[in-house]
């Protein structure tokens, strides 16, 4: 595959370094800092729309995942996919005390339209990362049939065509590559059954 629909799974920070194995030492959150923390902070920037608020967010992020080191368990997904869903709860939690702070007569419809829109676009994103996830453990035929067909918008015939395989050879890839990623993410406790 070449560009496309999945271009934002490269550059991914674990690509040049080893994820750690949990963050049970100092040196594993210091890893895991570097691997992640700039990627969280954006994450909570676009949350938020307050830096200061996000830097705080992912400091909070580690020190949770930190205090609870058995919450992460590799077979269920990566640590940066735990990270997420730990920095979307403190984001989540930020929002609330800033609305706290804001007190009642702050709050206006559009006020609660930005929170869930922050929201919305926080799910988004944690969605993305656990799609990735799951597609990168499909085989490449597999991964290529649902990546240029779901999210390519291609037929299986054209996609055939390209690849000098039958259309029909095409739609079983489809048709096991989609039903194995359904597994993943069901198992993972990704998708709703």
């Amino acid at each position: 595959m070449s560009g496309g629909p999945l271009r934002w799974l490269r550059g991914r920070p674990e690509a040049n370094a080893p994820e750690p194995a949990g963050l049970r030492t100092e040196r594993e959150v210091r890893a895991a800092y570097e691997l992640y923390g700039g990627e969280l902070l954006g994450f909570a920037v676009k949350a938020l729309d307050d830096r200061q608020l996000a830097e705080d967010v992912v400091q909070e992020t580690f020190v949770r995942a930190w205090r609870s080191p058995r919450g992460f368990d590799p077979q269920q997904g990566s640590l940066r996919t735990w990270l997420f869903a730990i920095a979307r709860n403190a984001v989540v939690d930020a929002m609330r005390r800033r609305r706290v702070r804001e007190g009642p007569g702050c709050s206006s419809w559009d006020a609660v339209t930005e929170t869930s829109s922050a929201f919305d676009s926080v799910d988004q994103l944690l969605e993305r990362i656990q799609l990735g996830e799951a597609l990168e453990r499909l085989s490449p035929q597999h991964r290529e049939a649902v990546v240029e067909v779901y999210f390519g918008g291609r037929t299986c015939a054209e996609l055939g065509e390209e690849l000098g395989v039958p259309a029909s050879t095409m739609r079983s890839r489809l048709y096991y590559g989609v039903r194995s990623l359904r597994l993943i993410l069901e198992e993972n406790g990704w998708l709703a059954s």
